[in-house]
Parts: structure tokens; sequence; C-alpha cells
């Protein structure tokens, strides 16, 4: 049937047109964003699903920046335990020699002022092994304790190793010398016993350490996992847009030359008239 009134084949040429624009459209989105979900009106579903791992992922930026601080707050702790042994070593050396009964006074004296200056260093050391406000060798704090998991609700604690002068790891005293001979002949076994002590302490920092680090290195690998999967779940596949963008813009101009033609038929009902 011809008529002016209603042209079907325009419509349909249009109704196809305006679904080539729309594909059209979103492949352009899916080129300029690199992402074949962008919002929840792209795909709900695999929106959703993306969201809750995106905020895993930040989550664990979290923990791995909580992992790093205890690595360096107990890393600050090995620094001064070392530091503490290295300088138990040289007392002792200083105690031995102060212990020679043919020693005289002057060089007594000699090895007693150096010792006490050791042994003063190790309060000084203890006292500015601080990181992130974090002291584990002054007996201010027991335990530094880090995030383990996203959701907050696994945590990883290392002990703190108190050697300050005077305590159960360096049983040193903060006033302890080797003025005679029989305070030097006492002070070796007691700077022994600190020495083991403090080796102990190191070893016990040391496992805290390895703990925070294998999870850090934990963490990150199932950060970087879970990005993957992001990736797999929005990300646009370049190769597949650019062959779908050539094809819609093809398919869109036939469309317009379909609908030129369809909007041309009434013409023909003049050809009647004449």
């Amino acid at each position: 049937m011809l008529t002016v009134n209603t042209n079907t084949g325009a419509m349909v040429a249009l109704q196809y047109l305006n679904q080539t624009n729309a594909q059209l459209q979103t492949t352009q989105n899916a080129i300029n964003s690199g992402l074949k979900v962008a919002s929840a009106k792209d795909d709900g579903a695999t929106f959703a699903i993306a969201q809750d791992m995106r905020g895993d992922v930040a989550g664990y930026q979290s923990v791995t920046d909580s992992l790093n601080r205890g690595i360096s707050s107990v890393d600050t702790a090995l620094s001064a335990g070392q530091s503490i042994s290295d300088l138990l070593i040289e007392m002792k050396q200083k105690a031995l020699s102060a212990s020679d009964q043919s020693l005289d006074t002057a060089s007594r004296q000699a090895l007693n002022e150096d010792f006490t200056a050791l042994r003063d260093q190790i309060t000084s050391i203890i006292n500015n092994a601080v990181f992130n406000g974090f002291n584990l060798v002054d007996g201010s704090t027991t335990q530094i304790t880090a995030l383990a998991s996203s959701d907050g609700s696994r945590k990883i604690t290392v002990s703190a190793e108190n050697m300050s002068l005077g305590g159960s790891i360096v049983t040193v005293a903060s006033t302890s010398t080797i003025s005679t001979q029989a305070k030097a002949s006492t002070m070796i076994s007691t700077v022994e016993a600190s020495l083991t002590n403090v080796n102990s302490a190191l070893a016990r920092l040391s496992s805290g350490e390895k703990k925070f680090s294998v999870q850090a290195t934990f963490v990150t690998n199932l950060s970087n996992t879970l990005q993957t999967g992001i990736g797999n779940l929005v990300d646009a596949d370049m190769s597949t847009e650019s062959a779908m963008l050539q094809s819609l813009q093809v398919k869109q101009q036939l469309g317009v030359q379909a609908l030129s033609i369809a909007n041309s038929s009434p013409q023909i009902i003049l050809s009647l008239f004449k």
C-alpha cells in the first residue's frame, strides 16, 4: 500500500539506525575509558563484583602500609640491638683486661672510663631507637601489632624486647663499673650473660620481622591477583573494540542510506497523479 501518512520502511530503518548509534556509542565509551564495564548501567552485576574487589584492594593497600611500618619499627629495634651487642663485646674486653691483677691503677682507671662510656652509650642507643612513635627496646611498649587482613579482623603481633640497663636482658646496671679488680672479675660473667640475652632477643625480633615481611609479600601478591581479576571483569579488549567500531561505522552508513531510500519512497506516489 502506498501512503503519504505512514512510511513503515522509514520507521524500521530509523529503528535499526538508532540501535546502531547506541551500539556505536557504547563502543566509543569503551575505547575512551578502556573499560567495557565503566558504570553500573553497563552491567550491574559485574560492576558490583568489581567494586567489592576494588574495596579489598584498597584495604590491602592499608594492610601493606601497616606491615611496612611494623617492619621498619622492628628493623630499628634490630639495629639498636646489634649495636648494643657490639658494645657488650667491647665491654667484656674492657672488663677482662681490668681483671688482670698485675694492672696498675692508672691503666685500670682508663679501662673503667672506657667501660662506663660504653655502658652509657647503650642507654643513648636505646633512647633513640624510635620509629613512628614505637620504641621496642626501652620497655615503653610490650608489643607492636600490624594489620593482616583487608577487613581488619586479623592482625600480626611482635613482642618488644626491653634492653634497658639493669633489666632482665641487659643485666649490667646503669651504675656498674670495673674500677677494681674484683668488680672487673665479676663484671665479666655479667656482661657475658647480657650478651647472650641480647643475641637471643635479636633472634626473636628477627623472627617477628620475618612474620611481617612474609605477610607483606603475600598481601602484595594477593592484591596484584585481585587487580588482575578486576581487569578481566571490566577492562575492554581494544582489538575487539577496534573491529567493532569499524563494523558499526559501516553499519551506520548503511542505515543512513536505507533511511534515505525509505524516505524517498513516497515520491513514487507523485507519478500516479501526473
